[in-house]
């Protein structure tokens, strides 16, 4: 869509090295916590590129994201109304400001509900008058609050655009509602997200170009009688929010199955269990709401007849279910690695540590001739990955195992007596970790404080020690002289 805006949802998956991505290709970006707004700011991403999303901001929240300069905040509640009033009133600033509608448009894959979807904890009624009403209190404050336009989410895993294009005729019959009794031709406009991924074969979402199209026609048939009406007021500006579109398909999670067991679950019919070491805690979207996904083996090839599997995770909840129906390759054993794609959203963003569990790392892949992020503190991300743990990688989705030869590029922080031994077990031991993971490993770089000490005990090739750990450009071993020598280390 020509003059139209695209603000990455970065409630599906976001750190630092995501946010900078998002900056640097040009989008904006939607945050929903206070948490989330920190990633921003600490990339210095532009505020007025950044959106404050929320039913329950507080008062600490929306104080930050004013003093930000954040470019709109979507108000959901009339206490909120009062609140960034109060807030905006106390900063000597006017807040640009959005209201939520609910438009009673509900939409999930190939269906929607156009009406009587007004029960839910988001947003102003529409039908109820209850949006209305919200514009009536934002005007009514305009020495703190000026309102930017209307907002409206009307599901997740939408599949095509008729849910959209009630939703938008709702939208601008309000628009127009205000511009005519207000006198205010409100420049903004937000279509939210919800747009579907492949998650499995039967699933079939839109391409980013059916998407573009179908979005632009329908805005515009919308607009067309607001249009009409008022030849000299300026459109509003169309927004979208993709964050499933985006980050889902990126990525996928490596697991390692521990136990297979057989179950007759009737008449002398077997399914087997694939139990794995991860499950919920990194992957609750199946327990959580039923949400479909397939795997692959990973690491091997096999030609053995599939069997149906249910794949399962490791924690004491019996509805811990990663794959509900697959079929595997029958030879299937403990060792063997499972891949499961579209994992880079909702994954990682709501996993927890349920049972101690550790969250599982997140890798960078090669991203422009550079390999992706380095985790760390800042991130709430672990700082390195944990052996025998599941692992999110990115990559789009698996049909075939991953190239196995390609050395995963591993750096470390610190030399010293942690970082020493690792590096020792890591190179006498190196066989372990690259069955593990299918391919083998590499150190290329050491992160130390102090160059010149006598490191040999280590056995790594002095030049991968370095004080700079935040520009990792060591040079390439002789066993990767073949891959792009200014590739940062994956993990």
């Amino acid at each position: 869509m020509a003059g139209a805006d695209v603000y990455y949802a970065g409630k599906a998956f976001l750190c630092t090295a995501v946010a900078r991505w998002v900056m640097e290709e040009g989008l904006n970006l939607d945050t929903c916590s206070g948490g989330e707004l920190a990633v921003a700011q600490r990339v210095g991403f532009p505020a007025e590129r950044v959106a404050l999303h929320g039913n329950n901001k507080s008062v600490a929240e929306l104080r930050r994201a004013l003093e930000y300069g954040i470019g709109r905040i979507v108000v959901d509640s009339f206490d909120e109304i009062d609140r960034v009033a109060a807030v905006a009133g106390e900063l000597g600033v006017t807040a640009p400001v959005m209201v939520r509608v609910t438009v009673g448009v509900e939409a999930h894959t190939h269906e929607f509900i156009a009406t009587a979807h007004e029960d839910q904890k988001f947003g102003f009624s529409l039908a109820g008058g209850r949006a209305r009403a919200a514009i009536d209190a934002i005007v009514a404050k305009g020495e703190s609050l000026r309102l930017l336009g209307l907002h409206s989410h009307i599901g997740s895993q939408i599949f095509d655009t008729s849910g959209f294009e009630i939703a938008a005729r709702r939208l601008v019959g309000l628009h127009t509602e205000v511009a005519d009794e207000h006198g205010i031709a409100m420049p903004e406009m937000d279509l939210g997200g919800g747009y579907g991924i492949a998650y499995t074969s039967e699933h079939e979402p839109l391409t980013p170009g059916q998407l573009g199209t179908q979005m632009a026609e329908l805005v515009d048939r919308e607009l067309k009688e607001f249009r009409d009406g008022h030849p000299q007021a300026v459109l509003p500006r169309i927004s979208i929010e993709p964050g499933r579109a985006i980050a889902g398909p990126s990525a996928f999670t490596l697991y390692e199955i521990g136990t297979v067991k057989d179950v007759e679950v009737s008449h002398g019919v077997l399914r087997s269990y694939v139990s794995v070491d991860g499950g919920m805690s990194d992957n609750v979207r199946t327990a959580l709401y039923g949400a479909d996904y397939s795997c692959t083996l990973a690491g091997r090839r096999s030609d053995a007849e599939p069997r149906p599997v249910r794949v399962v995770g490791r924690h004491c909840e019996s509805g811990d279910i990663v794959v509900m129906d697959e079929y595997l390759p029958g030879d299937i054993a403990p060792g063997d690695l499972i891949a499961v794609p579209g994992t880079g959203a909702y994954c990682r963003s709501l996993s927890s540590q349920y049972n101690h569990t550790p969250r599982p790392p997140v890798p960078g892949g090669p991203r422009r001739g550079n390999a992706g992020h380095r985790p760390s503190r800042d991130d709430r991300r672990p700082a390195c990955p944990r052996r025998g743990r599941a692992q999110l990688v990115p990559g789009g989705p698996m049909t075939t195992a991953p190239a196995q030869q390609t050395p995963l590029r591993v750096a470390l922080l610190g030399g010293g007596v942690v970082g020493g031994s690792v590096a020792r077990l890591l190179t006498s031991q190196a066989d372990d970790p690259a069955q593990r993971i299918g391919r083998p490993l590499e150190i290329v770089g050491v992160a130390v404080r102090r160059e010149g000490r006598d490191r040999s005990d280590t056995g790594l090739d002095p030049s991968v020690f370095t004080t700079d750990a935040e520009d990792w450009s060591p040079a390439p071993t002789s066993s990767s002289r073949s891959s792009a020598a200014s590739s940062r280390p994956a993990a």
